[in-house]
């Protein structure tokens, strides 16, 4: 740490003639700021009023979207982008990203097939394919990686994974020995998965799939009852995209891919989370403490007085381990105080400060509507951080 001149130094963080380190964490405000714009506009507040502070800027992911540049950003790798299927077949530009010096690679399948590249009238979880994630996937390992990551939230479909297999060279047959078309409408009638001529580097390099929901393939907390509605089923679609799903899944038995379909996270993606086990012998993780140990970040808490993290509205989900009650355990381990900024605070306070030592809403409260809170977001972000930043320097919080 730098030394400075004591008089500059805030009263509550001081270590005593050392400058004051503070490390930035937090996750997307959804729909309104990434964590790099986060953590951009907090590091501007906090400098304005304390410009000797170390400030080191650490924006997160939870497998979702903002995985690709979290990861990307922390290691100075790079992004490539590669024209792959889309969800209901069109093409789309994809990204992935490089790191660890060409060794590891990073993809959100979201890229390929997410919800974001369907216009809303053209919803349609049983014609969306999972096709494109496997032409992604197939690009990172023709950069020769030795371990790949892939977040898998955000997804247009209901597919199983079916589509990625098939762009990775599984022929999923109906009973007449016919390849199945791409889209989970035609699952119902698998009859043989025949993996002879799937990419044998699957097997070769360490896969990973950061996610943190917890839903199984099957039943009324799956991936088609769930999540269906959520991408445009109806209820005769959930119906049959249930129905689907079953057939694959019992393909998987019977061919001993799998030894069960009941794995919490299954469900995740429409169904990729067991699509990934199944084909591509991946290993699920909790999204968040997996991006959290990919970024170092207890390693860079050490030396530090402070770690600010942030999400646009938390409430009890966020104690389930979500990504910014996960930052807060790891600071707590390095013994960090932990401080929140939210876009909104919800449900029952006095919980949240189990989890962080203080918790902010940055809303300003005075927004006639959803639509304005959501433009007014960044400034309000602002004005909150830099009256914190402006408290924490007036020495009236001693340590």
């Amino acid at each position: 740490m730098r030394k400075m001149p004591e008089q500059s130094s805030p009263a509550f963080l001081r270590k005593h003639g050392e400058t004051v380190k503070i490390v930035l964490a937090p996750d997307k405000f959804k729909g309104n700021m990434t964590s790099p714009e986060v953590c951009s506009i907090i590091r501007e507040a906090f400098l304005s009023v304390m410009p000797e502070a170390e400030i080191l800027a650490l924006p997160m992911a939870d497998g979702g979207e903002g995985t690709v540049d979290a990861v990307i950003a922390a290691d100075g790798g790079e992004i490539r982008q590669v024209e792959v299927t889309g969800p209901l077949g069109g093409k789309v530009m994809a990204r992935f990203g490089l790191c660890n010096h060409g060794k590891s690679g990073v993809l959100e399948m979201s890229s390929a097939s997410g919800l974001a590249l369907v216009p809303p009238e053209k919803l349609n979880p049983l014609r969306a394919t999972t096709y494109g994630t496997g032409e992604l996937i197939r690009a990172v390992l023709d950069c020769g990686v030795e371990e790949l990551t892939i977040g898998i939230g955000g997804s247009a479909t209901v597919d199983g994974g079916a589509g990625m297999a098939q762009a990775l060279g599984y022929h999923l047959l109906d009973a007449e020995g016919e390849e199945l078309e791409s889209g989970a409408e035609f699952l119902a009638n698998l009859a043989q998965i025949d993996a002879s001529e799937a990419d044998q580097r699957l097997f070769s390099t360490k896969i990973r799939v950061a996610c943190d929901v917890t839903n199984p393939l099957l039943g009324p907390d799956g991936a088609a009852t769930v999540y269906g509605p959520q991408k445009g089923a109806t209820p005769e679609m959930v119906i049959a995209l249930e129905q689907g799903l079953a057939v694959l899944a019992n393909a998987w038995l019977e061919h001993s891919m799998l030894e069960s379909v009941e794995k919490p996270g299954d469900g995740a993606a429409g169904g990729l989370g067991a699509g990934l086990r199944a084909f591509c012998r991946a290993v699920p993780l909790s999204g968040a403490k997996l991006i959290i140990d990919m970024l170092e970040l207890r390693k860079h808490l050490q030396n530090a007085d402070l770690l600010i993290t942030g999400e646009g509205c938390t409430d009890s989900q966020t104690e389930s381990g979500k990504l910014c009650a996960e930052v807060a355990a790891a600071a707590k381990e390095c013994s960090v105080p932990v401080l929140l900024l939210s876009g909104a605070l919800k449900g029952d306070l006095s919980r949240f400060h189990q989890i962080f030592d203080c918790a902010f809403s940055t809303s300003s409260g005075a927004h006639a509507s959803i639509a304005e809170a959501v433009r007014a977001g960044r400034s309000d972000l602002y004005f909150t951080a830099l009256n914190i930043a402006k408290l924490i320097n007036s020495g009236i919080c001693k340590k």
